[in-house]
């Protein structure tokens, strides 16, 4: 492996330049978390390592007219860390605890964990669910793309050369919303998931949920959004038979492998459970709110 070269340019332009310009491609450096292990299991050979957390807005967590956007370097403590974020995405938080030890989340990034296109991430289905909002520049400008969007295949990702996300924007919260994620590992913590489920609920005065949003993780080549699930949560008061529906459609929805952590068969059943679970920690969020 040839010396790595690092930069940490101040300003979109220079580091889209970077990473555009890089003999051997370059890779985005937020909390390092990922790409530091892949270049030393020489899984990667980057020309060079762009360091955005110099540039103004990727790091850091703002609110305007009820909706927050931070940094996609901003550090995993930071977001749960933060009070008034914490309290109104409860599930992203869900997700974003779950990003390894509190050493790890020390730097580790959402945008890392979402750029480095693990099927298995647990902070991308929280965020997808929430309906989170990528802000994206490169050499062609600014763009905007639902974090859905991002993921292509395992370790894939839609965006162009020399693009990168800058921050995340997440909706104006309405009331009686709630959300939640939760996975299924072999062992209690420090582990990858097995099945991955966020739901996003909102409910009218009456209890009747008028929107939803349900993903799943670690079932398919990518996280996934369900359209099916969340239609059947719907115009219901969310019962058992709207979550059982809901459950059938996950596992419709499912196109995982066999590996050492679960086979196929168990994986698309467990994804109902896991699921259905979300939803009812979600539900309960959103009764409260």
């Amino acid at each position: 492996m040839d010396d790595v070269r690092y930069e940490a340019p101040e300003s979109p332009d220079a580091a889209s330049s970077l990473l555009a310009g890089a003999s051997g491609g370059g890779k985005v450096f937020a909390g390092g978390t990922d790409v530091m292990v892949q270049i030393h299991a020489e899984l990667i050979d980057p020309g060079v390592i762009v360091d955005i957390k110099k540039i103004p807005g990727t790091q850091g967590i703002s609110k305007s007219d009820g909706a927050y956007t931070f940094g996609a370097a901003t550090a995993s403590m930071v977001l749960i860390g933060d009070e008034g974020f914490s309290s109104t995405w409860p599930g992203v938080i869900d997700g974003v605890a779950l990003i390894g030890s509190i050493q790890v989340k020390g730097r580790a990034s959402v945008g890392g964990n979402l750029c480095n296109a693990s099927p298995a991430a647990d902070s991308t289905p929280a965020m997808i669910a929430a309906g989170a909002i990528c802000n994206i520049v490169g050499p062609n400008g600014e763009r905007t793309a639902p974090v859905e969007d991002i993921v292509t295949g395992p370790g894939k990702t839609s965006l162009a050369d020399g693009e990168f996300i800058m921050s995340f924007t997440m909706p104006k919260r309405p009331a009686h919303s709630g959300d939640a994620y939760l996975r299924l590992t072999p062992r209690t913590e420090m582990d990858i998931a097995v099945v991955g489920a966020g739901v996003n609920i909102t409910l009218d005065d009456d209890g009747t949920c008028t929107a939803a949003r349900v993903s799943l993780g670690a079932v398919a080549p990518t996280p996934l959004l369900v359209a099916e699930a969340a239609e059947a949560l719907i115009g219901t008061k969310v019962d058992d038979a709207a979550l059982t529906k809901m459950g059938e459609a996950c596992s419709a929805a499912c196109n995982p492998i066999s590996d050492k952590r679960g086979t196929k068969e168990y994986r698309i059943k467990t994804a109902a459970v896991i699921a259905r679970r979300a939803a009812e920690i979600a539900l309960e969020r959103a009764r409260e709110n």
